[in-house]
């Protein structure tokens, strides 16, 4: 086996990382970040950094509004009890998806309402929101603006006081924007389309938001890591002015360049996220936090996963020193609570194991995002003699000779795509966390395999993965890639060439486009090479159900951007839509993303029917976009292709592939 690295010796610096920086004690606890004093009221930040979840205590005279909490409330208790406050309210900015929210424990403890968009369809006791409410707290007043994208409950709250003549100051803006980004379109399940919700957030921005003065401040509901959204600053809060100035989505003027821009890159959101959405619009049930986890005795019955997943809280070293067999690693620092979320499916029987003090602190934790559990303390089973798998960690002196010597085991980079492709140690196969029980079936499970992320968290994790699946030799790069790093070794990625001396010399960067075919073009390829090719149409799948072309596929626009499986295949790969701009676009952001061949129809489906010389009717639907209909006359039997037309039902939701995280 031959490895070719490129890069430069000795890279220096650190991996910028959410990960890692989620993995001090502090990072697991609800903190103050800082106090905002305005005219008439002040305004405590909170930062859960494990879930990079910002909330807020609005306080002013000796009245408070708790936004967004999280399910632990026990800190803004403690701050209401210590600014000598009563809590009035508690403000959600949309039904949350990434965490169990603390509204009905707040609405139990405080005795105040809960307020929410009347368009939530809140299951518990609430007071609904609409465009223009008013909620009024001492002398401060938070205006309610309707602001859907990321879902359709989505509120935004500008506050102002009535002491400094309702001037607009800040804004909750909740997850409709973030300092950098924007909130992700894809989270409703297939009610609606992504991109229908990303053009929501296009006139959310343009119509409200854009219209308040620079000055004003914007707190959102996440920061960086947050996986409602994609490339989320480390600022925890923002301007308006800010905004407009660097957010590289809100640089769009026009609405089908945002809608690509946002649905591009998204991570894969977590399995988790619809049940703690359903969790949160039914209303929570109240936690009794002071009751310890269940405990089980030690049982070799435990190792089969058909009778429980088996967390192991531990650390990377210890537990490659000893660990229960099939039990995967997700480390108690670090973000548990997301993990877990990711890769243990929701209702399985969960047991988590380490020390009485790891197992308490995980089932506090994993309250947060609606997890049970049993705990199984891990001295307990050792003392039963039952057995245990040991790993022995790679140095990354012992991988670099084994690479230069040709007999390297095989590299699995279990990071994210876009983290691959920045850096990365050598010739190493990517294969994301989320999706590696999946694609490891690509690999000899006989063969040896060494695990690679950037601290060592995630590769521990891996092993557990793939020990679940067979494979005997599985280790991990000890210290991950920032060990690789600080111990000298060569890299290669887009990162290691930003870190090389600027050239004194401009070099022109040769800018690759994909190719348009033309409907006539197509209907050769329709008619005489069936099967050659790939053929997506990324209308709305009501569109789809009304005609569609012969051998084309409907897909969603996000799943064919982020889903890495349209990526390859032997013919090329063709996209169709109404009238060639958003397929060109996608075609456009896939092009440099593989090397197959990726083409855009020219001109869509009307330019297809246009120069096909169809002259029939077009058919009315009670679809906003217009869309073409078959044919009243129906073409010569030696004609084009004609659409696929089914019998009239209503269309079954789409089911949406996995996109790649």
């Amino acid at each position: 086996m031959i490895f070719i690295i490129f890069g430069t010796q000795g890279f220096a610096g650190s991996l910028k990382d959410s990960e890692s920086a989620s993995h001090s004690d502090a990072a697991s606890t609800c903190e103050i970040v800082d106090t905002y004093s305005y005219p008439g009221f002040q305004i405590i930040q909170f930062n859960l950094a494990v879930l990079s979840h910002y909330s807020y205590m609005l306080i002013s005279g000796n009245q408070a509004l708790v936004v967004d909490p999280g399910r632990d409330i026990f800190t803004y208790l403690e701050i209401a009890q210590k600014e000598n406050v009563d809590i009035k309210g508690v403000l959600l900015s949309h039904s949350h998806a990434d965490f169990v929210a603390g509204h009905t424990e707040l609405a139990e403890k405080a005795g105040c309402p809960v307020f929410i968009s009347a368009k939530a369809d809140a299951g518990y006791p609430h007071t609904p929101l609409k465009d223009g409410s008013i909620i009024s707290i001492g002398s401060a007043e938070l205006k309610v603006l309707e602001t859907p994208g990321h879902t359709l409950d989505c509120t935004t709250s500008i506050v102002y006081s009535t002491v400094d003549g309702e001037k607009t100051q800040a804004a909750f803006t909740g997850d409709t924007l973030f300092a950098g980004s924007i909130g992700r379109p894809d989270l409703m399940g297939g009610t609606i389309s992504a991109a229908a919700l990303a053009s929501m957030s296009f006139d959310t921005w343009q119509n409200k938001l854009s219209k308040f003065e620079d000055h004003v401040t914007i707190y959102p509901a996440h920061g960086a890591g947050s996986l409602c959204g994609a490339h989320l600053s480390d600022d925890p809060f923002s301007s308006i002015g800010r905004e407009r100035q660097t957010n590289p989505y809100l640089k769009f003027s026009a609405r089908s360049d945002f809608i690509a821009a946002v649905l591009e890159g998204l991570p894969e959101a977590p399995q988790y996220f619809k049940h703690n959405a359903a969790l949160n619009k039914k209303g929570p049930e109240l936690i009794d936090w002071k009751t310890p986890p269940v405990k089980i005795t030690p049982d070799i019955k435990l190792t089969d996963i058909a009778n429980a997943y088996i967390v192991d809280l531990r650390d990377a070293e210890l537990y490659a020193k000893g660990h229960i067999p099939n039990a995967i690693n997700i480390a108690l620092r670090g973000r548990l609570e997301t993990w877990v979320g990711i890769m243990i499916p929701w209702g399985v029987p969960l047991v988590i194991t380490g020390s009485q003090e790891e197992v308490d602190e995980a089932a506090f934790r994993l309250n947060r995002v609606g997890y049970n559990t049993r705990a199984l303390l891990f001295d307990s089973w050792v003392a039963e003699s039952l057995p245990l798998k040991t790993v022995e960690l790679m140095a990354p002196q012992t991988l670099y000779e084994a690479m230069k010597a040709g007999n390297a085991p095989i590299i699995v980079d279990v990071r994210l795509p876009t983290e691959w492709m920045g850096l990365r140690i050598g010739q190493v196969i990517n294969m994301p966390l989320n999706q590696l029980a999946q694609l490891s079936g690509k690999l000899d499970p006989a063969e040896p395999v060494v695990a690679v992320c950037n601290s060592a968290y995630r590769s521990s994790l891996a092993l557990g993965i793939l020990e679940q699946k067979g494979f005997a030799k599985v280790t991990s790069l000890k210290g991950g890639s920032q060990a690789w790093i600080d111990a000298g070794y060569p890299v290669f990625g887009s990162d290691s060439q930003k870190s090389q001396t600027i050239q004194s010399t401009v070099v022109k960067k040769e800018i690759k486009l994909p190719g348009r075919i033309s409907p006539a073009e197509l209907k050769s390829l329709i008619i005489d090479l069936p099967g050659t090719f790939d053929l997506v149409d990324i209308r709305p799948p009501s569109a789809f159900s009304d005609f569609h072309l012969p051998q084309s596929m409907n897909v969603d626009l996000a799943d064919l951007l982020s889903n890495p499986s349209h990526l390859v295949g032997t013919g090329p790969l063709i996209i169709v839509d109404r009238d060639g701009t958003l397929a060109m676009m996608a075609a456009g952001m896939l092009f440099n993303k593989t090397k197959r061949e990726i083409k855009a129809l020219r001109g869509g489906l009307e330019g297809y029917w246009s120069e096909s010389e169809f002259q029939g009717v077009i058919k009315e639907t009670a679809q906003p976009e217009k869309t073409l209909s078959v044919p009243a006359v129906a073409p010569s039997q030696n004609s084009v292709p004609q659409p696929v037309v089914p019998v009239p039902q209503t269309p079954e939701k789409p089911k949406k592939k996995s996109a790649g995280c």
